[in-house]
């Protein structure tokens, strides 16, 4: 065997991490910031939150009841048969594009070489811990601590807007008594920090190699058709000489030999490093790109091809539509506000019930007013507590409707009705029934 040949079976492997290319590179840092942008976003403009106290979620600054059928059950079957088609069509892309636990262990992987060293390793990676000779300095170490433990604090914080207003996060920051604060909220929250900087310093990948659900549960829905990583090869001599796309592969597969239930998340780093390495050989463009469709070696895999992404999508397109189209209905229809009649039995004289709760629920977090008339009864025969309510925010209010005892045995049909200033209207038939020797 010449020398030639015998160095040329000799793989070249690149320790650390290899550095994407340009243009996917910045694109998948701009899908990574924007995906946690989104989620401060999201509870903060009021699109989804949970409001605890109320114990119901608030879509549109609107507080959704079981009973808004439309939006419960139209959101449920778009989410649920969106993301069937989006696991089938893009297969774990959220994970190598979005997930919030990948950026942040992408950006803990380059501080550590930044501070530790390019070839550091102190991450559960199934590796011995190492550290560059030059690196060893206790500044490095408090400063690498400092930035992991701020990051956490940040994270730590992206939930609690999920639950509490930004006014109340600012009082959580600024150690301010608030009444929407639990006492034992900063004991939670600084668990979670622990919880993310032991992520972040020690974890990392990890999460995502062996332990998220998540990504299983993906990878669940892959059929033949869903998007993966091709090999372009027609150029064996330098991929039998190169290893660089394994080394940048952060799950630790092979991407020139991907098939459909395997562990990547389509974050496409195999792609840029190797047209980053082969711009620097020969000015030539990757060998592995993104691909829809059924590999060459599946392609007459008939078993396989029962579970196409076209047969999924045309159940599943339809029932999102039809999804979307009952939310949108449901938020157009929207009630914001429910009117109930209820007997008052904390209220009886000799076992009489001459008192009724009208109970009005405000669903909206605006200011509102409404007022109330009651029909069916001269107005010398009832009283109300009052006939306006004035709401600042969600809130349940009771008027209080007293019949005199004074009418002769019968029934009594009566209509409340509610209005508010806003155009919304309601009315509650009720019955007062009256019966002999009362």
């Amino acid at each position: 065997m010449s020398s030639n040949n015998a160095l040329g079976k000799i793989p070249i492997v690149v320790n650390g991490h290899a550095q994407p290319g340009r243009r996917l590179h910045w694109q998948r840092r701009a899908f990574q910031l924007g995906t946690i942008v989104i989620a401060v976003l999201i509870p903060v403009s009021g699109l989804f939150r949970i409001d605890i106290p109320a114990g119901a979620f608030v879509v549109l600054d609107r507080q959704i009841w079981f009973s808004d059928f439309f939006i419960v059950f139209g959101l449920w079957l778009a989410l649920a048969s969106g993301l069937v088609i989006t696991y089938s069509s893009l297969g774990t892309v959220f994970c190598g594009w979005s997930c919030p636990q990948n950026t942040i262990s992408e950006w803990a992987n380059r501080i550590n070489q930044k501070l530790l060293g390019k070839h550091a390793e102190v991450s559960l990676n199934g590796e011995a811990m190492r550290v560059s000779a030059g690196k060893r300095k206790w500044f490095n170490w408090a400063l690498l601590g400092a930035m992991f433990f701020g990051v956490s604090m940040l994270m730590a914080l992206i939930p609690m807007f999920y639950f509490f207003p930004p006014s109340a996060i600012w009082s959580f920051i600024t150690f301010q008594y608030d009444s929407r604060l639990a006492g034992s909220l900063h004991w939670i929250y600084f668990v979670f920090v622990a919880m993310i900087f032991l992520d972040v310093a020690f974890i990392r990948h990890f999460m995502c190699r062996f332990m998220c659900i998540y990504r299983v549960w993906q990878h669940s829905f892959k059929t033949k058709d869903t998007l993966h990583i091709e090999h372009d090869k027609s150029h064996p001599e330098e991929c039998a000489k190169c290893n660089f796309c394994v080394n940048a592969c952060i799950v630790k597969i092979d991407p020139r030999n991907t098939v459909t239930y395997d562990a990547c998340i389509n974050c496409g780093a195999c792609i840029t490093a190797c047209e980053q390495i082969r711009e620097n050989r020969s000015g030539g463009g990757s060998l592995l790109h993104f691909k829809f469709g059924a590999r060459e070696e599946e392609r007459n895999n008939k078993l396989l091809n029962l579970n196409s992404l076209i047969g999924r999508t045309k159940w599943t397109i339809p029932l999102t539509a039809i999804g979307l189209s009952m939310f949108v209905w449901g938020l157009w229809t929207y009630q914001p506000y429910h009117l109930a009649v209820y007997q008052n039995d904390q209220i009886m004289q000799k076992d009489k019930i001459l008192d009724y709760r009208i109970s009005i629920a405000h669903k909206i977090y605006h200011p509102g007013i409404v007022h109330v008339r009651v029909e069916g009864l001269p107005a010398d025969d009832f009283t109300l507590s009052n006939s306006t309510i004035k709401f600042d925010s969600i809130d349940r209010e009771n008027i209080n409707l007293h019949v005199k005892d004074k009418l002769s045995a019968g029934v009594y049909p009566l209509l409340v009705h509610a209005w508010s200033d806003d155009g919304w209207r309601d009315e509650f038939r009720m019955h007062h029934v009256v019966t002999k020797g009362s």
